[in-house]
């Protein structure tokens, strides 16, 4: 089976959990702090916070802005169900905005649409969550340009996005929102095996995130209540979770950060050849925009149904069926049936609906090799019954 995706570990990665192995300290010692320092300085963040998840980041990223009963959070139907879960948690209520029928990615005009209805009805969102789809980066500069008009927050998940670009600045600098989310999950672009980070360049966000990580727990006086009763003191000053990295994840995410840019060449390098590879065939490729530098997490393609009647779930079953490895990128989230609990319908959001229903991922990861990548390309072919 040929995976559409699959982390890549060396030697040198191996060597560096098992320095941790041996070391003092198999949690909270010096190799988070490093980990976090590096991803900040690659990004251009003045900050950031290592959590277990890129979930617990949106969570605690949420927490931090002062997400809550009664607020409003918009994300995009596309996507993983933890970017809106995450508001969820918080007690806040969510919505969402259609994807750009192109990129895939939350629409900025939907946006603005949105928006104005919102402001006439006292309903404006407190967050606004843009999910960077397959590592290429939303159209920031307008988004924020609405968040200052409307005066929402923006945390961007660029849980897909690490090592991509937009505008020639990397993802995570912070030029246009207040937080944004990275996923070291083993498919995505570095893994830690589990993990994920929140990039501020806000201190006083970046402090109640390290909060929130570790049971709202502080040894820092200067935000003590009390005078400590010594060296060993410390004070619970808030409500929050046990959502900490282990230093073992964090060494092998700090040997992973060296081979990123590689990483992501090489998945940039594979994606322009699938593209030229498909470009006669009955499917759309992916569009990414000229000021974008996509990380190529996923390679997704749409079946071309105005040019071939080979459905996409005819196509995903034979792929499947031949050793090819192919994903979902994503159901819209309003569709699960919990949401659906919430009170969320079939075609709320219809270009999302569109999209969903003619994508299928293609397999895409640095090791793929170019026989490899031949070998999904002719059982494409074979699915579409070329």
């Amino acid at each position: 089976m040929i995976p559409y995706g699959c982390h890549d570990i060396d030697q040198t990665d191996i060597d560096e959990v098992v320095k941790i192995l041996k070391s003092s300290f198999l949690t909270q010692g010096d190799t988070v702090p490093e980990f976090e320092t590096r991803v900040a300085e690659h990004c251009g963040a003045k900050h950031a916070v290592a959590v277990n998840s890129a979930t617990s980041a949106l969570h605690i990223a949420c927490l931090s802005l002062g997400v809550s009963s009664g607020d409003r959070v918009w994300t995009s139907p596309i996507s993983f169900v933890a970017s809106s879960n995450a508001a969820l948690y918080c007690g806040a209520s969510v919505d969402f905005v259609d994807i750009d029928p192109n990129t895939y990615n939350l629409s900025a005009d939907k946006l603005r649409d949105k928006l104005e209805q919102a402001k006439q009805t006292n309903s404006l969102p407190k967050v606004v969550i843009p999910v960077h789809l397959c590592g290429q980066s939303c159209e920031m500069a307008a988004i924020h340009q609405l968040s200052e008009e409307y005066g929402f927050h923006i945390i961007e998940d660029a849980s897909h996005a690490i090592g991509g670009k937009y505008q020639g600045m990397p993802i995570g600098g912070g030029q246009y929102s207040d937080i944004t989310i990275f996923s070291f999950h083993p498919v995505k672009i570095i893994t830690t095996g589990e993990g994920g980070m929140a990039l501020t360049n806000n201190p006083v966000l970046a402090e109640k995130m390290q909060l929130f990580r570790s049971h709202g727990i502080t040894r820092d006086p200067g935000l003590m209540k009390h005078k400590p009763h010594g060296e060993w003191y410390y004070e619970q000053i808030d409500l929050g979770f046990n959502y900490r990295l282990t230093d073992i994840q964090a060494a092998l995410g700090v040997s992973q950060l060296k081979r990123l840019d590689k990483f992501v060449s090489k998945r940039n390098e594979l994606a322009n050849r699938y593209t030229d590879l498909l470009s006669e065939l009955p499917v759309i490729t992916p569009f990414v925009l000229s000021d974008a530098y996509s990380s190529y997490h996923l390679y997704v393609i749409r079946i071309d149904h105005e040019h071939t009647t080979t459905t996409r779930e005819s196509v995903f079953s034979t792929l499947r069926e031949n050793g090819i490895g192919v994903n979902i990128h994503y159901i819209p989230i309003y569709k699960q049936p919990y949401y659906q609990g919430l009170g969320f319908s079939e075609g709320y959001c219809e270009i999302a609906e569109q999209y969903y229903k003619y994508a299928i991922t293609l397999p895409l990861y640095p090791a793929l090799t170019e026989q490899q990548q031949d070998q999904v390309v002719e059982m494409l072919k074979t699915a579409l019954n070329i």
